[in-house]
């Protein structure tokens, strides 16, 4: 049963998905060329359609460092700053998220990583998942994803 609805839905994504592509008006932060050269990465930072901002999932791991491998603290910090960029080339900020996922490798990181998440945002946060996984891309500790809503007549 469970198979089953997580195919339903997937396939109820994919028809979304397919909905988006034929809506003109979007607005895509393209993904950064792979360090080294190589094929493009198959997805945006984030796409605007409307006044909605849907910000990919990004990981912080360093690809100078060995197996990207940082200390939490520092790779809490860089993913939230690559957020905050994704969020800047589409003309938005960190308090525009309305609603943030944080994927964590290491569940006893969590208070650690709130005491760098809380130095990013202001009263009210938005609203927040943070979910336990086996692992990630590049050995991160970190995947972070989320929704930001343009404020209107915020002059952007």
């Amino acid at each position: 049963m469970f198979k089953k609805a997580i195919a339903a839905s997937v396939v109820g994504l994919l028809v979304c998905a397919a909905t988006l592509a034929a809506e003109p008006g979007r607005h895509y932060v393209p993904a950064p060329a792979p360090a080294g050269g190589g094929p493009a990465l198959p997805f945006s930072e984030g796409v605007m359609v409307g006044g909605t901002f849907y910000v990919a999932g990004h990981i912080g791991t360093d690809p100078a460092a060995q197996g990207g491998a940082l200390d939490a603290d520092a790779e809490a910090h860089r993913v939230l700053d690559a957020v905050k960029h994704t969020l800047s080339e589409a003309g938005l900020s960190m308090d525009d998220l309305v609603s943030v996922t944080v994927y964590c490798t290491d569940l006893s990181l969590y208070d650690s990583f709130n005491a760098v998440y809380r130095s990013y945002f202001h009263v009210p946060y938005p609203a927040r998942a943070f979910i336990g996984v086996n692992q990630l891309v590049r050995g991160a500790h970190f995947e972070v994803a989320g929704i930001a809503v343009k404020s209107p007549g915020a002059g952007r």
